[in-house]
């Protein structure tokens, strides 16, 4: 029996259907690709539109991470608001950091680099993170990439997380406090079934 393709595959064996939509990113409708075989491939998922809605502007320089980037609007909304900075978007899934590549051209976006987990260096500290995370690896595979990837932010950053309220944001929101104790961690904003978690690293 085989077994079924998930976002979070790293090489997703469904074939590759592309298709294109329209998109509002930074303020404008943009064409941009998405595929079978990644997270919310057929649309902007909403807990991603209620992300980029929410938070303020990121840093205008310096290291950004979209986390779990699937096909990209996190990654690419970073990189247009901060076209000096330098975007990381990172996900498990090939395909989806193909499709990442594919709108970074499209978009005529240059700082952009899409990488697999471990190929981004490890000494590089994180002035902003941003992600929908993929809650539905389960707890304790969230738990373990949030422990790796969180005490990477660089002193004062905050890393910004949308988690659906019925996918347990408010018991993700009493971890994050307990695991991360000498962080400010807190519920910066809740709109449709969706809350944003902030997380900010000491100075």
């Amino acid at each position: 029996m085989s077994v079924p393709d998930h976002y979070f595959s790293p090489d997703p064996v469904a074939p590759e259907a592309v298709r294109t939509i329209r998109v509002p990113l930074d303020g404008r409708e943009r064409e941009m690709v998405t595929a079978t075989g990644v997270f919310s491939g057929d649309r902007l998922d909403v807990g991603t539109a209620v992300l980029l809605d929410a938070v303020p502007a990121p840093p205008e320089t310096g290291e950004l991470l979209d986390l779990g980037c699937g096909w990209g609007p996190i990654a690419a909304t970073l990189a247009l608001r901060s076209p000096a900075a330098r975007v990381w978007a990172v996900d498990v899934n090939a395909r989806a950091l193909s499709l990442v590549e594919r709108n970074a051209e499209l978009l005529s976006i240059s700082n952009i680099t899409p990488a697999l987990p471990e190929r981004v260096p490890a000494d590089v500290r994180f002035d902003a993170i941003w992600s929908n995370p993929p809650i539905r690896i389960g707890k304790p595979q969230l738990h373990a990439l949030l422990e790796t990837w969180i005490p990477r932010l660089a002193p004062g950053a905050t890393a910004w997380l949308v988690v659906q309220k019925h996918l347990g944001a408010d018991s993700l929101l009493r971890w994050l406090a307990e695991r991360f104790a000498g962080y400010e961690v807190e519920r910066a904003d809740s709109r449709k079934t969706y809350r944003i978690i902030a997380i900010t690293a000491p100075d």
